[in-house]
């Protein structure tokens, strides 16, 4: 396994891009809750480290990963819309097909979304074969991927400011 071993969520504070003038939207799966909320706080802090204040991070709550790639929709197009959004899941593989079903349908959707919104739909959704490597990605010995993706987010914005606004 490519993590084995490896923590990839440190990030250095002061290299993270200034969020304090964007508007961030987190939607979070309530399935695999356990595991969502520690993705989530994740990220949050994140945001925060970069400027981001908790007025401009809302934080929608969807039934499953499923419907992850519509409420983040609706976070980029609302009445108070977002700059970018976080879409935060966990789907743990079964005993039927079911898993890859889901696991496609989140990643075509949320791609698809980030294509046609020009805006970042960041993509943190575990897909792991069991509980234990979900526990081992949302604050266990292998980081947490919240983090990863509030990261991301960021510095997606600032290469979208940088573009709009080359020097």
């Amino acid at each position: 396994m490519a993590t084995t071993g490896k923590n990839l969520s440190h990030y250095d504070r002061a290299t993270l891009p200034n969020g304090a003038h964007f508007r961030v939207g987190i939607v979070v799966s309530e399935w695999n809750e356990a595991i969502t909320i520690g993705l989530r706080d994740g990220a949050v802090r994140v945001l925060n480290d970069a400027g981001v204040t908790l007025a401009n991070t809302p934080i929608l709550y969807v039934p499953g990963a499923f419907e992850l790639p519509l409420a983040s929709k609706w976070m980029l197009e609302g009445a108070n819309p977002c700059d970018a959004v976080i879409a935060i899941g966990a789907v743990i593989r079964g005993e039927t097909a079911h898993f890859d079903y889901v696991c496609q349908g989140v990643t075509q959707g949320l791609m698809q979304l980030g294509l046609a919104s020009g805006k970042p739909a960041i993509f943190c959704v575990l897909t792991d074969d069991n509980i234990e490597q979900s526990r081992a990605r949302s604050g266990g010995e292998h980081g947490n991927k919240g983090i990863e993706a509030a990261v991301a987010c960021l510095k997606m914005l600032a290469l979208k400011t940088q573009q709009a606004n080359p020097s």
